[in-house]
């Protein structure tokens, strides 16, 4: 074994596997950019009801897995818990994700999907990302 290899080694033994784009998965819940169907800020999650498009997501992707804020109080995303259970949606509840704007997001679990979009730009996102500039 040559000696950069076991440099290497010995780095990732002591501070762990290097990251890939460490700030884009801490926005958008553990996964990239170029994954994300729809993004909801947490004061659009904190809203009654739930937002048809991403309703319709769950409908309509088979590939489709649900991310959610876990510092976000449960109340306030069961009922996208209850929709994705119903429509066999997996998701997963991140509890370590504390300065992230985003409160959930709808990602495909293996492929890219570069949608045009990937947020809803109402009155409340518009307040969120104001905030979030602070």
């Amino acid at each position: 074994m040559n000696d950069t290899k076991l440099a290497q080694i010995i780095k990732e033994g002591i501070y762990g596997k290097p990251e890939l784009r460490p700030e884009e998965k801490h926005l958008f819940l553990g996964t990239f950019a170029e994954r994300v169907y729809l993004a909801l800020t947490n004061g659009q999650v904190y809203k009654a009801g739930m937002y048809d498009e991403a309703v319709e997501l769950m409908k309509r992707h088979s590939d489709i897995r649900l991310l959610i804020n876990g510092n976000l109080p449960y109340t306030s995303y069961s009922n996208y818990v209850k929709e994705a259970g119903r429509l066999n949606v997996p998701f997963t509840v991140h509890n370590d994700f504390h300065s992230t704007p985003l409160g959930i997001v709808l990602t495909s679990q293996y492929k890219p999907v570069h949608t045009s979009s990937i947020y809803i730009e109402d009155d409340i996102f518009d307040q969120d990302m104001e905030e979030a500039d602070r």
